[in-house]
């Protein structure tokens, strides 16, 4: 039998691909959603992105480099989203003063509009979430960052900013406690974060 996560037979059989293929019901739930919000300001769904990443995330990594390993994209493709942005009137550039070969990335008041209500475009996935129990919530988010851990140990995901990648971030021996040394208090899992602004790699 093929071990396909999409060959039904095997699929059936297995817990594991039922998972994984959920997961990609997700995804494309995502993809069709961010499509709508395209459609509606008439800017590509990579552009909407864009706006919101810039919309909530500080000047260090508002830069074209910084957006190219976000979104997995060469720097080319977001150079020209952002030329796209800018033309509209949604995004200024200002220099880089550390750095006089790049620049730093601002939301016009027009791009802050439309990148304020377009991250908004999660509300139906939000539903069935806020639903659930909260222990079911905690165990699943647990699941999740093992998963995306995973992905950017094997260089799927390129940019972690959760708290197991942190420098400042410990795991106590038997797994059961996540202590922060930043904040010198320990975690529980609804504390732990998928994008913290004050993450340190760990090397």
């Amino acid at each position: 039998m093929n071990p396909s996560d999409y060959n039904l037979d095997y699929q059936n059989q297995n817990t594991e691909s039922k998972i994984i293929v959920s997961l990609e019901k997700i995804a494309q739930a995502f993809r069709v959603l961010l499509w709508q919000q395209s459609k509606e300001f008439s800017i590509s769904p990579i552009q909407i992105q864009i706006l919101i990443f810039l919309l909530f995330h500080s000047e260090e990594k508002r830069k074209v480099s910084y957006l190219a390993k976000e979104f997995n994209l060469t720097k080319a493709t977001i150079s020209e989203a952002i030329k796209t942005l800018a033309r509209k009137g949604y995004v200024q550039k200002t220099p880089d003063e550390k750095d006089t070969r790049s620049y730093i990335l601002h939301l016009t008041s027009d791009g802050q509009d439309i990148a304020e209500k377009a991250s908004m475009f999660t509300k139906e996935i939000q539903t069935p979430v806020y639903q659930m129990p909260r222990d079911e919530k905690e165990s699943m988010l647990l699941n999740l960052f093992e998963i995306i851990r995973h992905l950017n140990r094997n260089g799927v995901i390129t940019i972690p900013r959760m708290c197991m990648t942190c420098t400042y971030y410990e795991l106590s021996e038997d797994g059961g406690k996540h202590f922060c040394h930043l904040l010198n208090q320990e975690l529980y899992a609804a504390d732990l974060r998928i994008d913290c602004p004050e993450h340190v790699l760990k090397e």
